[in-house]
């Protein structure tokens, strides 16, 4: 999955989560976008990381204060229109995404943006936050989402069988993760093996070192987040394992 579009591919650099970036990774021939989801103050989605425009833009404002009208005027590396949700579904009509829901406001319009375009089937939903994944569950439970934190809390326990999702589910998780200062290793080829058994798939976020790819697909994870979707696709090709039907 190229995230944010692919934010550390060269001609990427600075328009992260824009329709340019989004095309350059759909060029090298990715199926599967990662992208964030904010709600602007009238109730439109925009493809966004944080919730404060300033860092990739030259406006401080949150997104959640403004209207669409006033996202639509900024410039993402002082070049590049924010997106909505629907431009990425009319740009990209075979693409797959997997959309972080970012904000609260963001649940049931993402939810009526997906049985619009008829996207059941090529969208993963997943969030920090557990509420909103499960609020977007309740309204579509045939869509795939992550576990969420919960769940990913009770596999590192040892009870990923206690993970209901309600419908098609996935581990969205990164190798480890520091809590408190202490660095806590969160998956092992022997976890990837035991989600699998509970069946459930593995994705992997956020790897752009080369020599962790080649770990993480012995390992038998089904998915791998990357800013680096170039490096990927190169580790993929020595590996005979590259295939896609978009781009090269």
């Amino acid at each position: 999955m190229a995230h944010r579009g692919g934010a550390l591919l060269t001609a990427n650099l600075g328009i992260e989560n824009t329709l340019a970036a989004f095309a350059n990774s759909v060029a090298l021939g990715y199926e599967y976008l990662e992208t964030d989801v904010h709600a602007t103050a009238d109730g439109h989605l925009v493809a966004f990381h944080d919730p404060n425009l300033a860092r990739v833009t030259d406006v401080e404002g949150h997104i959640a204060r403004l209207p669409l009208a006033a996202v639509r005027e900024v410039r993402v590396g002082e070049r590049e229109p924010i997106p909505t949700v629907e431009e990425l579904f009319e740009a990209f009509p075979e693409a797959r995404f997997n959309f972080d829901l970012k904000a609260p406001g963001a649940v049931e319009p993402l939810a009526k943006i997906v049985r619009r375009f008829q996207a059941e089937q090529r969208v993963c939903v997943g969030s920090f936050s557990q509420r909103r994944i499960n609020r977007f569950r309740k309204l579509m439970p045939g869509v795939t989402t992550a576990v969420g934190p919960v769940g990913v809390a009770a596999m590192a326990v040892g009870n990923i069988r206690t993970c209901r999702p309600g419908g098609p589910g996935v581990f969205q998780i990164p190798v480890s993760h520091e809590v408190a200062g202490v660095r806590i290793k969160l998956l092992t080829k022997a976890r990837v093996k035991a989600i699998h058994r509970a069946g459930y798939r593995v994705h992997v976020w956020t790897i752009d070192v080369r020599d962790d790819m080649h770990t993480l697909i012995d390992w038998g994870v089904d998915g791998i987040v990357t800013d680096r979707p170039d490096l990927l696709r190169e580790v993929l090709q020595a590996r005979g394992m590259w295939a896609s039907s978009l781009g090269t």
